[in-house]
């Protein structure tokens, strides 16, 4: 009996995956799936000149795309939405590479885009061994080594308490460690330099003294990085994304330290209390490539460059979801990507519930950002982590040769 049923393609592989199951010659699958893989594109701000001739390109080729009215007596910026294969996308990037300056900036964003989409997996050198992000997912223990933290403050305050969370997390899978000695949670002020090194270096010392474990310093300090990473820290963790400490990316650059870069609106006192976007995902993103330029131009080695979206810094439930499942998007910078979650009030106010029951609220974001293309999740608590984060990895990975 003859069936019909619909087949959900999101990607190149899983299209020539498809392919190859009807019997589609593995020489012909490739080219053929180009054709079938289909891209939606916004591009905002483009020129009132310069909409006409990426129409025509994109009609002469077949592609889709919605315009709104455009008058050429009254100049502005436009936004269209773009539809077509890859093959037709990338034709089109080489057809307006010469039609104008903006056309040509479009073109190269384009053709990034399309290079960068295709990276799965990515090997960032970290000390004496290098992280192999896209193979599985890797889980970031947090320790808060601070009286305030929203999730656990003062309860590893104490060094030794510290030191001993830390190696349980190693137990339970961690695969990596992440002290910071300044809470960020919304409405916090910035820590005394001196107590936040006397909090977090002791600590990250004795972690290193007793574990392999990659050890990352939550910091937006470079004189705390910089000591930290003597210690025995091997990542800089920096919410400001290099924005808060003009020193900061030279110090991750002289150790040749990975860093994660992390977008936030405004600053941890004023984050929560005006937030506006015009346009979310573009917003942040052009926020992390300005960052990612910043780190570059400080000597930090491209390739050791790890971004995250800032879930809970700056934005509102709606826009905490809204990153979480379309993660993927951020793929177009072509870095790994880190998210944390764990336990944070967007969980508190879709639940109703206290932070200290925020543990299934927790995985569920864990498991939906992993899906959603996340490589690093950074958690409280590791132990569900890992095996909320194996399962999940499992159906990601799961193959349809057999289905």
């Amino acid at each position: 009996m003859v069936c019909v049923s619909p087949v959900s393609i999101a990607a190149l592989e899983e299209a020539v995956t498809e392919l190859k199951k009807i019997g589609v010659p593995s020489s012909d699958a490739d080219r053929f799936a180009r054709e079938a893989t289909y891209l939606h594109l916004k591009i905002e701000q483009l020129d009132s000149e310069a909409v006409p001739s990426l129409e025509r390109s994109a009609r002469s080729l077949g592609m889709r795309l919605a315009v709104p009215p455009v008058s050429s007596g009254h100049p502005g910026r436009y936004g269209i939405l773009l539809s077509g294969s890859i093959s037709q996308i990338k034709r089109l990037a080489g057809e307006i590479e010469e039609e104008s300056p903006q056309l040509r900036g479009i073109s190269r964003q384009i053709q990034n885009l399309l290079h960068n989409m295709g990276k799965t997996r990515f090997a960032i050198p970290c000390g004496s061994t290098t992280l192999h992000l896209g193979e599985r997912t890797l889980v970031m223990g947090a320790v808060n080594v601070t009286p305030d933290s929203f999730s656990d403050g003062g309860t590893f305050l104490q060094p030794e308490r510290a030191v001993a969370r830390a190696l349980e997390m190693v137990d339970q899978g961690a695969d990596l460690i992440d002290i910071g000695g300044e809470s960020t949670r919304p409405g916090s002020r910035p820590v005394d330099i001196e107590e936040e090194l006397a909090r977090v270096i002791p600590v990250v010392k004795e972690v290193a003294s007793r574990t392999d474990i990659p050890i990352s310093v939550d910091t937006r300090k470079a004189r705390v990085a910089r000591e930290a990473l003597e210690a025995g820290a091997r990542i800089v963790n920096d919410v400001s994304a290099l924005r808060f400490d003009p020193e900061m990316g030279p110090v991750a650059a002289a150790y040749g330290a990975p860093v994660v870069l992390m977008h936030m609106l405004g600053t941890p006192e004023t984050m929560q209390q005006h937030i506006h976007y015009v346009s979310l995902f573009s917003e942040i993103m052009e926020y992390l490539r300005e960052s990612m330029d910043i780190a570059q131009k400080a000597g930090v080695d491209p390739e050791r460059i790890i971004v995250d979206p800032g879930i809970g810094f700056g934005k509102t439930v709606e826009h905490n979801l809204a990153i979480i499942k379309h993660l993927s998007r951020f793929k177009v910078l072509g870095r790994p990507i880190l998210i944390g979650t764990s336990r944070k009030s967007f969980i508190g106010k879709i639940l109703d519930l206290d932070v200290k029951e925020r543990e299934e609220g927790t995985i569920a974001s864990v498991a939906a950002s992993i899906l959603s293309g996340a490589h690093i999740v950074r958690v409280h608590n590791v132990r569900n982590a890992v095996r909320a984060a194996r399962i999940t990895d499992a159906v990601k990975a799961v193959s349809l040769t057999e289905a």
